[in-house]
């Protein structure tokens, strides 16, 4: 593994890791009755262990970054 896959990798990896917290964090937020009843910690703990597990699932491949290919 190169440095610049490696790059390419971690940036395609990140982007959708955080596109996953923002997924599970409104799903979480939606579970609460009122937005006052929400409860922030365990909101943030829930979205940041789904970006967890993204990461995680990226590390068996990302289609749109192949290794050797010089295309971002």
């Amino acid at each position: 593994m190169t440095k610049e896959f490696f790059i390419r990798w971690l940036k395609a990896a990140g982007i959708r890791a955080l596109k996953t917290f923002a997924q599970a964090a409104v799903a979480a937020v939606g579970v609460g009755v009122a937005l006052n009843e929400v409860d922030w910690l365990n909101v943030l703990s829930i979205a940041a262990v789904a970006a967890i597990c993204s990461m995680l699932t990226s590390a068996a491949g990302l289609p749109e970054i192949e290794e050797g290919s010089d295309k971002e």
